[in-house]
């Protein structure tokens, strides 16, 4: 499982995200925040076992819809 921000997407003239900060309060352990407030992923966005209930609690309060979940990469070296 993979979690990612969306740090360019526009709506209008103004970009979508605002910095409400509620990624790195609901699952402080997969993100950080910046200089400034936006939280971003920590690492390369691999959601660690035992995390992915952090990961969909972040996407579900994120009021932006800024943050997504890859649920299928997962090792797939084994297929």
């Amino acid at each position: 499982m993979l979690i990612d921000v969306d740090l360019e997407s526009q709506c209008g003239e103004r970009p979508i995200r605002v910095g409400q900060a509620r990624c790195y309060f609901t699952a402080p352990d997969l993100f950080e925040p910046d200089d400034i407030g936006d939280g971003y992923v920590i690492g390369d966005g691999t959601v660690p076992p035992g995390q992915e209930g952090q990961a969909r609690l972040a996407v579900a309060n994120c009021p932006e819809r800024a943050i997504t979940i890859d649920e299928d990469d997962d090792d797939e070296e084994g297929d």
